[in-house]
């Protein structure tokens, strides 16, 4: 301030321009400064000459050398190493080897600890055999049982059509406890020409049959292996129509027909099952309905049965009425 309490100025004129410059060249050195030995060095490097440059870059191997953490090369030659490794075990698609054989190491390291499994407690098995169960769970003469793994076991089991449920202990030191429930084969089920065995709930147990299912229902259709349960249940009720069906068609996922043995197709209404079925009995019983010369009976219609006969049956039929003709007409002419 001058004497008279006025602000001072200065003499020099302003000039913004300059003043920038100035402040941009305070700025770089500045920041210059504060840069690590590194990125001067590198700035510099960018700027020199070709010539220049081959000598610049021992200088920064060496600078390198200093500030970087020690046996870092080893690192990076380990991690080089490994990262090649592992691109090659991908490409060569050998990751289920590797890992097969590092847990076979493992368990073989376990084993010699004693932990091998000495023995096996197997319960609910029926169909399935030991050998069977093992291999379902995964477990074989290498498995130890300190890695084994019992969820996994029990969900391999679950994965089993044949296996409703299972339950895995590990009894240490080297004994192991599976308990299964299985299912139990209920019914041959067909659909689109393919034969599968399956269970009450409806699922396959197999894609074939062997012959110790042959003797098992047979229900035939789309939706059938799902609703066999329920119908089979309610024929039952009816030994006299069980024992002479051969087997149940699910039509149109609505209703069902029956294939008797001798090949009489009877057509069951969609609803009130219960009573068409309660009828067929009581004919058979009475009338022999099943072993009349027959192809097909219709029940579709609540409030009536219509019986198709066999050609020699209708032709016979057909013939007798012709002759009943003839005798009325020779019965009027006398």
């Amino acid at each position: 301030m001058d004497g008279g309490g006025r602000l001072s100025r200065s003499v020099r004129p302003l000039r913004p321009q300059a003043d920038l410059k100035m402040a941009a060249l305070g700025a770089g050195i500045l920041l210059r400064e504060q840069l690590s030995p590194l990125a001067r060095f590198w700035a510099r490097f960018r700027a020199a000459k070709p010539a220049v440059r081959e000598q610049s870059s021992n200088r920064f191997i060496a600078t390198l050398e200093r500030y970087a953490p020690r046996r870092v090369g080893i690192a990076a030659t380990v991690l080089m190493l490994t990262g090649s490794l592992a691109l090659g075990v991908v490409k060569g698609n050998h990751v289920d080897e590797m890992v097969e054989a590092f847990s076979d190491t493992r368990n073989a390291a376990a084993n010699a600890a004693g932990f091998r499994i000495a023995s096996v407690i197997l319960n609910g098995r029926k169909q399935l055999t030991q050998d069977e169960i093992l291999a379902i769970g995964g477990v074989n003469g290498r498995s130890s049982l300190f890695f084994l793994d019992a969820a996994a076991v029990r969900d391999k089991l679950k994965a089993n059509p044949w296996i409703a449920d299972a339950n895995v202990l590990k009894l240490y030191p080297n004994r192991l406890q599976i308990d299964v429930t299985e299912r139990t084969a209920f019914a041959l089920w067909q659909e689109d020409g393919r034969l599968s065995v399956i269970a009450d709930d409806g699922a396959v147990l197999e894609n074939y049959v062997s012959r110790r299912f042959m003797s098992l229902p047979l229900v035939v259709g789309k939706g059938a292996d799902s609703g066999a349960r329920d119908f089979l249940a309610l024929l039952d009720r009816y030994p006299q129509v069980r024992s002479v069906t051969k087997a149940a068609i699910f039509v149109g996922e609505r209703r069902w027909n029956l294939r008797l043995k001798d090949g009489l197709d009877i057509r069951l209404p969609e609803n009130d099952v219960g009573n068409a079925l309660a009828m067929l009995s009581k004919l058979d019983k009475e009338d022999r309905l099943f072993s009349r010369d027959i192809v097909a009976i219709d029940m579709r219609l609540s409030d009536r049965l219509t019986v198709r006969l066999s050609e020699d049956a209708a032709k016979a039929r057909e013939d007798l009425f012709k002759a009943q003709d003839k005798s009325k007409k020779k019965a009027g002419a006398a």
